[in-house]
């Protein structure tokens, strides 16, 4: 049985810190996948097919982010539903996503899988890392649909305050990840094949878990009536999904701008890369924990019509985000070296030299650590009212950000230009972002009050 949450009512900051401790930790487990698949790929198969991995890292997020904005953008929506106790339109809603993910995820995966080889070769990809790195995409582009179907539905369970749900299911994928990959790279000796099948059958796994918890539950069971495509409906969800998960595909883009000039920078320069920008991902899962909450907060909240809560709910998140973002700042300073060495192996000349990319990048990036948990944390308040067009805006400015530094800074500072850019991309969609919650938040009181 799934467990709810209404959090219209109680303490802003023990509700918000509750629900982000379960995503918290069900987010680490996530990104496990992709860190488990990099240190087994790194230690048993070499420098060059960790470096083929990192190739296509931004090219799974372009279509995976995408995937996650579209399935977040409907939450909204039924988190709306959630607080105004409108228990039939919750499910009217449910059944129109679920129908609206499968046509996306047919068609994402027409597409990915036919433009895979070109845009790995318009990337400048090097020639011997290549083949391993479309073997990759493409078996992980084939489990769109999979993708999809967990997402929304966690998706469901998140709008109704169940964060248990998704943190057992992802636990579980985690635990058979890491199994199918000593399983499918050490002992079947699949390469680059096996760890993106094990990342693929893991999420099977975790979705499976989530579609019994929602066919079980007397809550968010939805009807066959409910299974209904209608026009309105679908405009209202797509309004919300849509740019969210343009918002994610604009970013992705600009990382594949920017992988295009690390490619050219050499193997050894993109497996250092590699190597820190895992470690960057797994430690950055609380700002996607604080995100998700905040959404789903403010989005039960705005459909209550309690403003005011919001504006609480806001300033705690943003007390969490960044104490948080201290305690991952120390991490990386601390012990970011010795988690790297994990990733490598082969001759100590080639693993010091990586070593020496990685740490540079990790440095740079616990400075300013915190400017990207207060991204997280602003961008979801404007989404969680329903605005998720501003912070799609915001996504464009931070791909101009990364890539006028790749191709502009790296000529002036050389390779950690690129570095940099990721926080002057933090610092620009911060400052536009607090602007537009601004914005949003006057216009929703002062319709709310009827002025």
């Amino acid at each position: 049985m799934t467990r709810t949450r209404d959090m219209t009512r109680g303490n802003p900051f023990g509700l918000l810190f509750g629900f982000a401790f379960s995503l918290m930790i069900g987010n680490v487990f996530q990104q496990l996948y992709t860190f488990v698949d990099t240190m087994i790929v790194g230690k048993y198969l070499g420098v060059t097919a960790l470096a083929a991995l990192g190739a296509t890292e931004w090219l799974v997020f372009v279509m995976f982010g995408c995937v996650q904005g579209i399935t977040q953008g409907f939450s909204i929506s039924m988190a709306k539903r959630f607080g105004s106790h409108d228990e039939e339109e919750l499910k009217k809603d449910m059944g129109a996503s679920v129908l609206l993910c499968l046509v996306l995820g047919v068609l994402f995966t027409i597409v990915g899988m036919a433009l895979c080889k070109s845009v790995l070769q318009l990337l400048h990809t090097p020639q011997d890392m290549i083949g391993m790195a479309q073997v990759y995409l493409r078996t992980l582009y084939s489990g769109v649909c999979i993708s999809f179907g967990y997402n929304i539905l966690a998706a469901f369970l998140r709008a109704v305050g169940d964060s248990r749900t998704p943190l057992v299911a992802v636990s579980l994928a985690a635990v058979c990840n890491i199994v199918l990959d000593l399983l499918f790279v050490v002992i079947l000796h699949l390469g680059v094949f096996g760890a993106a099948l094990a990342t693929l059958l893991s999420q099977l796994l975790s979705a499976v878990y989530c579609l019994r918890v929602v066919r079980d539950s007397g809550f968010v069971r939805i009807g066959r009536a409910n299974l209904e495509i209608r026009p309105e409906r679908c405009r209202r969800l797509l309004g919300l999904g849509l740019p969210m998960g343009a918002q994610n595909v604009i970013t992705g883009l600009g990382g594949v701008a920017v992988q295009s000039v690390i490619n050219g920078f050499g193997t050894i320069f993109v497996a250092g890369f590699t190597a820190a920008n895992k470690l960057y991902g797994l430690l950055e899962t609380a700002a996607v924990s604080y995100s998700y909450a905040v959404v789903s907060y403010t989005g039960q909240n705005a459909g209550a019509g309690d403003y005011e809560r919001v504006r609480k709910g806001f300033g705690a998140a943003c007390v969490l985000g960044v104490v948080t973002a201290g305690v991952m700042s120390f991490v990386m300073l601390t012990y970011g070296e010795p988690i790297l060495r994990c990733f490598l192996s082969g001759e100590e000349a080639v693993i010091v030299q990586t070593l020496k990319i990685g740490c540079t990048f990790l440095k740079i990036l616990a400075a300013f650590f915190w400017l990207l948990y207060l991204l997280y944390i602003i961008r979801a308040c404007v989404q969680g009212m329903g605005n998720t067009v501003l912070p799609m805006c915001s996504s464009f400015l931070q791909l101009v950000m990364r890539v006028g530094c790749a191709f502009l800074l790296t000529k002036k500072i050389g390779q950690t230009g690129v570095f940099w850019g990721e926080i002057c991309a933090w610092l620009l969609a911060d400052a536009f972002l607090g602007l537009c919650l601004l914005w949003v938040y006057r216009r929703q009181t002062m319709m709310r009050e009827g002025k």
